[in-house]
């Protein structure tokens, strides 16, 4: 190999480095969300948490579904569960997401897919309260697909979620 190509593979590697080795900064706000388990990014103790400016930041996902627990269809804005774990570089298997009444449900990372759930932060535009199922609650695109309409998915649809931990 000639030279020139050892002197290009610094920025080679940069290139190909993907965009999320950036660090994730510290919340300034509440803390929404905190991840923990197999994950590669953290800003707080081994864990990564965010606040909602952090979570809008990531880019922001829209589904427009019908749910059970709503009436008609209903917007909802969020970061996709695949962004997240993306931005983390989750490696587990399985995602434990628990809300703040410790209620706890298991979602496989092979659901983060791109048009796949959301972290929903916003329902019809406005923050969600805890009284009104927020403040993040994991949204399927149930209308999308009828595999999205099952009691299973129906039951990783957590709402007043406020952690979440990678397991291998």
């Amino acid at each position: 190999m000639s030279l020139s190509f050892f002197k290009a593979l610094p920025l080679l590697i940069s290139l190909a480095s993907p965009v999320w080795a950036e660090e994730l900064g510290m919340p300034e706000g509440d803390v929404l969300l905190t991840v923990s388990g197999a994950i590669q990014t953290q800003n707080v103790e081994n864990k990564a948490q965010f606040d909602l400016a952090m979570l809008e930041a990531l880019g922001e996902a829209v589904v427009e579904t019908s749910t059970i627990w709503t009436d008609g269809i209903q917007t909802f804005q969020g970061v996709g569960l695949n962004v997240l774990v993306d931005r983390l570089g989750i490696t587990g298997d399985t995602l434990r997401a628990t809300a703040i009444n410790n209620y706890a449900v298991e979602i496989p990372v092979s659901d983060a897919v791109e048009g796949g759930p959301i972290i929903a932060y916003k329902l019809n535009g406005e923050t969600m309260s805890v009284r009104d199922k927020g403040p993040l609650w994991i949204i399927y695109p149930y209308d999308l697909d009828p595999a999205f309409r099952s009691e299973v998915i129906y039951s990783r649809s957590i709402w007043q979620l406020d952690r979440i931990e990678a397991m291998d």
